[in-house]
């Protein structure tokens, strides 16, 4: 019987001489992505907070591909000094090709970035921003390197609420989630315009992983009873990678946007998605990526498109 017609990792080329950096990378989707990258021959630097979950993950992928070029990248995206740290020791690499923007936090308590951000918002989105923004420069330096967005379903519901950015006034968990997630598709559909004005050798993509059985839910609390009876309705997490190795190695078009093909696109192999009109408005994105450089205090460079 052949498989559905759509991207899994035994699409994956060779990416021998390549060198990738995954936020997020001992768990989950940025695992199973950094495990297959590195076992077609990438250089892939796991970008974590924890050095110790992170040697872990590295031990776990070379008992697959013993001779696997793996590093820790230590970074913590709500730290902006953190993200600065990291992003000068990523650019001594002699190149890197991809950056996968992977890690997030998803609907936990009201908390806080060392800078005061409200956390979601603050990880999801700022510090993906910052990260982004700091590497363009060396990433540019390869021709036809990529910058890899990972959205949500989520997105779709999300509303950004502009008079209240830092939930200062009030906060809902899952409200905050889907608009960090909006934000999220609002950069890099951005981003994409700004690099191609600009001439830029960098392709800017993004992608969303269906609905994935990880380590993100952790903060669903009596939720989580119900992950066993869903499982099978969900991808695991390796096929939650596919996206974003389809937008990591693939080829693709610029700006366009990867997740799986099944049902509502839910589960399956990947494919082009679909994205909110809010997610392809070129004001809101103009107006979200001015307020990032704002409270972040970190400028891309990029005149608008």
């Amino acid at each position: 019987m052949s498989r559905p017609s759509g991207f899994t990792e035994i699409d994956v080329p060779d990416q021998s001489g390549k060198c990738f950096i995954v936020t997020g990378a001992n768990t989950g989707i940025g695992f199973e992505v950094s495990r297959v990258l590195a076992t077609r021959g990438a250089r892939v630097l796991l970008a974590c907070r924890d050095q110790a979950k992170a040697e872990a993950a590295m031990a776990a992928i070379r008992q697959k591909a013993p001779g696997a070029n793996l590093s820790f990248l230590p970074l913590d995206q709500a730290d902006l000094a953190s993200v600065r740290a990291a992003v000068e020791l990523a650019a001594r690499e002699p190149r890197i090709d991809a950056l996968i923007n992977n890690a997030g936090v998803m609907t936990p308590p009201l908390t806080r970035t060392k800078q005061g951000f409200e956390l979601q918002f603050g990880v999801n989105h700022l510090g993906t921003f910052a990260l982004t923004s700091l590497l363009l420069p060396k990433l540019a330096q390869t021709q036809g390197s990529r910058i890899v967005v990972t959205s949500s379903l989520a997105h779709r519901g999300g509303k950004i609420d502009w008079d209240d950015l830092n939930a200062e006034k009030s906060y809902s968990r899952l409200r905050r989630y889907s608009a960090s997630k909006l934000a999220n598709a609002l950069f890099f559909f951005e981003l994409d315009r700004r690099l191609r004005a600009a001439g830029s050798p960098v392709t800017a993509v993004g992608c969303h992983p269906g609905a994935a059985a990880t380590e993100l839910g952790r903060y669903l609390g009596p939720l989580q009873l119900l992950l066993p009876l869903t499982r099978l309705l969900l991808n695991t997490a390796a096929m939650g990678a596919w996206p974003t190795l389809q937008a990591s190695t693939a080829p693709v078009m610029p700006g366009n946007y990867y997740g799986p093909r099944g049902f509502r696109e839910i589960r399956g192999v990947s494919g082009e998605a679909s994205r909110s009109a809010d997610a392809r408005n070129p004001e809101i994105a103009r107006r979200l990526w001015d307020a990032s450089i704002a409270m972040t205090g970190i400028d891309p460079g990029l005149p608008p498109a």
